[in-house]
This record gives C-alpha cells, structure tokens and sequence, in this order.
C-alpha cells in the first residue's frame, strides 16, 4: 500500500509545481520533510529524476528556496528532490553538546551502529531505499533514470551512494563535496560518533576509499570555490583527483576564483550541472 503523503505547502512555479512534503518514516521512525519540483509535462509522461543532498545544518529548505533550479529543471524535464539531512522530532538524539556538525542537521547518510544514534539515524537507507519508493508512487518519475548531486556532507553523500549505486544513477556531481571523511575533522566525528572506531567500517561511506576499493562511475563532475574557508582543512578536493586518476574515472574538478562555500556559489553553476544531468539522462 503507497505511504501516506501530506502536502505542507505547494506553489507554481516555471509552469510546474514546487511542493514541500512530510510522511511517517518506517526507516528512520519518524516524520521526514522533503521538497519535490516537478516541471509541466504531458499527460502520462514519465520524467528524469535529480536527487539533491544537503550540507550540515540544512533541511530541504535551503536548496529549495536558494538553489534556483527550477527554471533550467522546468526546460530540460527533470524532478528534483530534495530530501532533509537528518531525522527530526521526539526522541531523536542530537550532539550532547548541540554541535552544528553532528546529530540533527547532519546526518552524514549513512545508516548509524552507535546508540543512541541507531534507532533514528538511517538516512543511507531512507535516501536509497524508502524515499524511492515514495517518488516512484507519488510523482511521475521514471526510475530508470536517475541521477544524484549534492553539497559539502551533501556532497559526501552524493559520491558514496553514486559510487556504491553506480548501476542506479547517470550522473553524479557534487558542489564543494567531503570527498575523503576518514581524513578530516567533520568525517572523522561523524564516522566515529554513528559508526564506531572500527575505520575499515568507515571506508564504505568515503569517496576516496570507495575508488581506492574498486567502485567506479563512468565520470564525476566537481564544483569548488577556491575562496571556500573550509577547503584546505575538510574538503581536500585533491584526494578526489589522485583516486579518479589512479582509477580511470572522468573527472572534471572546477576550481572556481572567489567563490565561498554558500548557495551564492551553489546556485551560481546549478545550472551547469543540470545541464550535465540531463544529457546523460536522455542519452
């Protein structure tokens, strides 16, 4: 039976409709809020689907109202989803320090070990498997063409699942992605906090390693500003580079001159990786 799906709002939008929707997760056993917009289309088309991943401390808010995706998404045909970056509600554990880079708003997507983050904090699993779901049910999605990008933990999140998914989705981008978590400040918290101390449990939610492990995709698109003040100490783009190389994987790494780590950057080369999307996903 298809899940219940309540409409929070709706609005049109490029000739489609941009809606914010919540529904009872079985994964993660709570209520999760996502955003889908879906450009005109003919009745009975079926249309290619980009799934967004946010950084930490966003919701599906942020690309939503900032990622100015929805004129190109309305002219080449493609649904974009944008899922939230953690459980919310009653009971769900946050950092006991109320940090920004761990607990609520940064689920890292991965599917936690450690109590008390086990029982709510799935979100490989809610991303790859129920939401699907819910889209195939709801939208008027073709599921055989699909396609995945994302933002810093986003990001992250964008190259693991593609990576580990390569059969799933077209295309992969990412903006100003966590390419190598094991090795830097925000991964190695998170990682440890949902996964444990074991690292070679990690290795399975990092790019880099993933690659060094034998996961391919035909080609990867990176955007990264060069003014971004978290670029030399968490994001380290240069790892992503050495693994493509070594493995044979397309790479086209930007660095883009004065560009920070924000949605003025995001929603400045949105349209580019759109545009990447689409011809993969109608080739």
């Amino acid at each position: 039976m298809p899940v219940a799906v309540e409409t929070i709002s709706s609005a049109k939008s490029f000739g489609g409709e941009q809606a914010v929707l919540r529904h009872a997760s079985e994964v993660t056993g709570n209520d999760m809020t996502f955003s889908v917009f879906v450009p005109d289309h003919a009745e009975g088309e079926k249309l290619p689907v980009v799934w967004y991943l946010s950084g930490l401390t966003c919701t599906h808010a942020n690309v939503t109202e900032k990622g100015d995706f929805r004129r190109a998404c309305a002219e080449l045909g493609l649904i974009f989803v944008a899922p939230d970056t953690s459980p919310r509600g009653e009971g769900v554990a946050d950092d006991q320090d109320g940090a920004y880079d761990f607990g609520l708003g940064a689920g890292f997507y991965v599917d936690a070990t450690q109590d008390p983050f086990a029982q709510h904090y799935r979100m490989w699993s809610y991303i790859t498997e129920e939401l699907p779901e819910i889209i195939g049910d709801c939208f008027p999605a073709n599921l055989a063409r699909q396609s995945i990008m994302g933002h810093s933990m986003g990001g992250h999140g964008a190259l693991t699942i593609g990576l580990t998914h390569a059969e799933r989705f077209r295309a992969v981008s990412a903006f100003a992605p966590i390419v190598a978590p094991s090795q830097v400040p925000w991964g190695i918290k998170a990682l440890t906090g949902y996964l444990g101390e074991d690292r070679a449990a990690w290795r399975a939610h990092d790019a880099v390693a993933l690659i060094e492990d034998g996961a391919r995709v035909p080609a990867l698109l990176v955007d990264q500003g060069d003014a971004d003040s978290f670029l030399a100490e968490q994001l380290k783009p240069q790892l992503l580079a050495e693994a493509c190389e070594k493995a044979g994987i397309d790479l086209t790494l930007r660095l883009q001159p004065g560009y920070d780590h924000s949605y003025y950057f995001i929603s400045t080369f949105m349209e580019d990786h759109l545009r990447w999307h689409a011809e993969r996903l109608k080739a």
